[in-house]
């Protein structure tokens, strides 16, 4: 990721595009390192990196970890380095991002390339092959259609700076993966060339290159830490179930923030996407080819990047493929069969979600309705479903968002409040909490945490949503990438508690690294607690509490949702209701169903409605 320099230097570059021509190694030719440099020699040779004297840290940046996948390797599975060298060779910058599309690139100037498959090593300087510290391996997030190792906001530099101050030293390690339909296209034709999830076989590449490597820098392999976020988080949930989770001992313990094994786009089969890989077939004139994908690869770059990059692809889903080989099923399926990687799970989401997917403009009943249809259910589950969101802004999302949006945020429609919270549980709350109870059903480790924070330039009506914990947690409290035309310094302005919560959630997060267990970092009066089937709850960091961080039962809920009984009224109607299909409770413990004497439950994209119940926000509930 980003070393820890002034980020000026990036946003003062153009939009830059070196399309296939390029090579990484462009910006990291062979050359004579200085006498000061740090160097490491690896298994095909040696690099020279970058000493940062005021934070006593050495970069390794733009490591090559596959072959560039341009010309016949276009649309292959990335594939390990073939060659050797005996001169060292630079990893003194970055090299270009994957090609992708979307604010993450064209804000930042960043440059862009097919050759994009490296790494970045960030260590304290000085250490040596036998230190064997911890190692975080962080996988960028962006829709699947953008982002990369080169954004400022996940800069490295300051999480390893604060396991330094904090005297559990760690190496963190940034990798870039194919995005967009370089590495997320799909068909027929992709799935018989065995050439499906690329994007997701970029990342497991990159991990076996660190179980090779790492130790060279002094890392330990075997105290491996995935982290991701949103897609990354997602990408991190493909390696938990990949190959049925069969575990190469890749990581020992994972990290999912804002996404995970469960998303909520269903996982793609091949049938889905066929019409869309039509569509990007024909519109680039390969249609008639007798072999469609190896036409593709004949393209030139800047013709298939503004194919990508246009209606053509505008039905595309950008995420985990069912290729019956890396993903053989469903996320939720595999994780009800207990077929995942059993390592410690560290994950959470933040209060308002769901006011980063909320679709704007609803203001009827009738309208939501139907946007809750949208989902392909029929009319009595969906309205039972929309029962169980009422449209009372009270108890809505976000909290910070009193009564109704105000007239200049007319377009975020009347039932802004009520859609947020539907949306937000479905596409994340949900997904969220059958992960946590599949980790305890199969007595696995796991700590699950919400996020409850305003940051600045952030309006009240959009809350604490997706992405705002980031920050904190890589413990940028310069703002380093946020000073831009669409974001502002999350943390400027704010009172010293921002800054304080960002050292409790960095160090928690180091001691997850490093112990396994978050709560030996010896920053915070709270116990963040195991998850548990018998007794599941979550740790909430919260600027506004004395302590900045308390737990709560995770049981979101409606107001008329008691607390240990979790039941839903609804116009009358008590509808028993089971977690995820994991009867827990007692069933004496429920209240009798009135007018019906059968247990009613609903699914949204499989999802249990029991789990949709995050109308939010507070930690208090009414009696």
């Amino acid at each position: 990721m980003l070393a820890r320099i002034p980020s000026k230097l990036f946003l003062s570059l153009p939009l830059l595009f070196s399309f296939g021509a390029t090579p990484a190694t462009a910006i990291s030719e062979p050359g004579t390192t200085n006498i000061s440099s740090p160097t490491v020699r690896v298994l095909n040779g040696t690099y020279y990196g970058t000493h940062l004297a005021k934070y006593d840290e050495d970069l390794f940046l733009g490591i090559p970890y596959a072959q560039p996948p341009v010309g016949p390797l276009r649309f292959h599975p990335p594939q390990s380095l073939n060659t050797t060298w005996d001169e060292p060779r630079n990893a003194t910058e970055y090299s270009p991002e994957c090609i992708g599309y979307g604010s993450s690139n064209w804000v930042l100037g960043n440059i862009v390339s097919e050759d994009c498959l490296t790494l970045n090593v960030v260590r304290p300087s000085g250490i040596s092959p036998d230190e064997k510290l911890p190692v975080a391996v962080w996988v960028h997030g962006g829709y699947n259609i953008q982002g990369g190792a080169l954004d400022p906001r996940y800069n490295l530099s300051f999480i390893v700076e604060q396991s330094i101050e904090a005297k559990t030293p760690i190496i963190a390690v940034s990798i870039q993966y194919r995005v967009s339909g370089w590495g997320f296209l799909f068909g027929k034709e992709i799935l018989d060339a065995g050439s499906a999830n690329i994007g997701f076989r970029d990342q497991r590449l990159a991990l076996h290159w660190v179980q090779e490597n790492i130790e060279f820098f002094g890392g330990d392999k075997e105290k491996v830490t995935l982290w991701g976020e949103s897609a990354g988080a997602v990408g991190v949930g493909a390696q938990l179930v990949a190959y049925g989770g069969r575990d190469d001992k890749l990581f020992r313990a994972a990290i999912t923030q804002s996404g995970g094994p469960t998303p909520s786009n269903r996982y793609s089969t091949p049938e889905s996407w066929q019409p869309v890989y039509n569509n990007v077939t024909a519109a680039v004139g390969c249609a008639g080819a007798n072999d469609t994908l190896a036409c593709l690869r004949t393209v030139p770059t800047e013709r298939l990047s503004s194919v990508f990059n246009s209606s053509t692809t505008a039905s595309a889903n950008w995420g985990v493929q069912i290729d019956h080989d890396m993903i053989l099923k469903s996320g939720s399926a595999q994780l009800a069969a207990g077929e995942f990687v059993k390592v410690p799970l560290l994950t959470g989401r933040n209060f308002d979600e769901g006011t980063t997917y909320a679709t704007r403009g609803i203001n009827t009943t009738s309208e939501f309705l139907a946007l809750v249809q949208s989902a392909g259910l029929d009319n009595a589950t969906a309205t039972t479903i929309a029962a169980m969101y009422p449209d009372i802004p009270a108890i809505g999302i976000p909290a910070t968002l009193v009564g109704r949006p105000s007239p200049s945020e007319a377009y975020l429609g009347a039932q802004w409040k009520r859609v947020a919270a539907y949306i937000g549980d479905l596409q994340q709350h949900a997904p969220r909490r059958l992960t946590s109870q599949s980790w305890a059903k199969y007595n696995v480790s796991s700590y699950s945490y919400r996020f409850n924070v305003l940051v600045n330039g952030i309006s009240p009506s959009i809350g604490a949503t997706h992405f705002q914990e980031v920050a904190f947690v890589f413990h940028n409290t310069e703002g380093e990438g946020y000073k831009t035309v669409v974001s502002k310094d999350p943390f400027e302005g704010k009172p010293e508690s921002f800054l304080e919560l960002a050292k409790i959630m960095s160090r928690m997060w180091i001691s997850w690294v490093v112990h396994g267990d978050p709560n030996l970092a010896g920053v915070s009066n709270t116990t963040w607690p195991e998850y548990t089937l018998e007794d599941p709850k979550n740790l909430v960091f919260d600027v506004n509490v004395t302590d900045l961080t308390y737990v709560e039962p995770d049981y979101f809920r409606a107001a008329e949702i008691k607390l240990r009984k979790r039941k839903a009224r609804l116009d009358g109607v008590t509808f028993l209701v089971h977690d995820n299909g994991y009867d827990e409770v007692p069933q004496e413990d429920y209240e009798p169903v009135k007018r019906s004497e059968t247990q009613q439950t609903f699914q949204v994209s499989g999802i249990h409605i029991s789990i949709l119940h995050s109308m939010h926000s507070t930690s208090k509930l009414p009696n």
